[in-house]
């Protein structure tokens, strides 16, 4: 199978994300509206109302997170990975990806937990090449710094999908151990992974551009024609702030360019993370998993990132103990 076979095959796990991505989103915002509006007796009231709705919604929007978006993206990335492993995907892909996941769904948590650990050991590598553009100093250093910073973080993200990847290939294996193995496989064969990182970022400029510009536009036409929509939060954050209220927001326009510009990025946020990105990792997949399947990592290789990273050999003494 093509990468292209193997993301069309997959695309209804990542329309299901974005259906659950977008009523997280709204119950952020609902929760949020409905605290302001329910404890709207004085302006501080509604202003704790607002946070505690808004603190109500980001808990919910975390449990959703754990049993529902980790579980279909979990899904999504066995049948990926049984697509560019062995050449083939069943003919009813979405249901096949969920019982992939039968009887695992300790295992498959576990490791969403371990991905922190993996976060970490990555950031602590990437701290030293981040010194590059520290020794440079001044703004020229300060971009490079930056650049390498939002690189390390786009890699780590491919990193982690990979390594669940590698953790449901290898069936027998403890969840922590595997994720081990497929960190020192991502670190070895990084270069290898990531042949064509600036189409990677290109893409992703581009999709920027055309999704968050066109959210922007749309979103701007329907808030400029409800102007009073924003008006109650405005008066209780004017009431709350007093002279401290920032002047910008006094201009209903720039109000309005800023609720605009702010849903443009999280709508652009969503759809990249559900159309754009599993076409990339499923390259970045397939050469990760041929380059595991080929070399299994040996002690001497643990031992190599063990010394780059003293939280790899944390979490690998932790796995080997576990």
């Amino acid at each position: 199978m093509t990468n292209f076979q193997v993301y069309r095959k997959t695309l209804s796990f990542s329309l299901l994300s974005f259906v659950v991505e977008i009523g997280a989103f709204l119950v952020l915002i609902g929760t949020s509206a409905a605290g302001f509006f329910i404890a709207n007796s004085s302006t501080e009231a509604a202003l704790i109302g607002l946070l505690v709705g808004f603190v109500i919604g980001i808990i919910l929007v975390t449990l959703i997170n754990i049993f529902i978006t980790n579980r279909i993206k979990a899904a999504q990335i066995a049948m990926m990975t049984k697509g560019v492993t062995e050449g083939e995907l069943p003919e009813k892909t979405f249901k096949a990806g969920f019982e992939e996941l039968r009887g695992r769904f300790a295992k498959i948590t576990l490791f969403f937990f371990i991905t922190n650990a993996i976060k970490g050991i990555f950031r602590q590598i990437g701290r030293s090449i981040n010194r590059i553009g520290t020794a440079l100093g001044g703004d020229v250093g300060n971009g490079i710094t930056s650049a390498i910073d939002s690189a390390i973080q786009t890699l780590i993200s491919y990193l982690c999908d990979c390594c669940l990847a590698w953790v449901l290939y290898r069936k027998d294996q403890n969840s922590a151990l595997a994720a081990c193995e497929g960190a020192v496989i991502f670190f070895k064969h990084g270069k290898t992974l990531f042949r064509n990182i600036g189409r990677i970022f290109g893409m992703g400029f581009l999709f920027f551009v055309l999704v968050a510009g066109g959210f922007f536009g749309i979103s701007y036409l329907i808030l400029f024609s409800i102007p009073d929509v924003f008006q109650p939060l405005l008066k209780a954050l004017q009431d709350f702030a007093g002279s401290d209220y920032p002047e910008v927001l006094n201009n209903p326009t720039m109000v309005t360019i800023i609720a605009s510009a702010i849903i443009g990025v999280v709508m652009y946020s969503i759809l990249h993370s559900v159309l754009i990105r599993p076409f990339i990792l499923t390259g970045v997949m397939r050469n990760f998993m041929a380059a595991g399947k080929e070399h299994i990592p040996t002690e001497s290789e643990f031992a190599e990132l063990e010394k780059k990273s003293p939280r790899f050999a944390k979490l690998r003494n932790s796995a080997n103990n576990g």
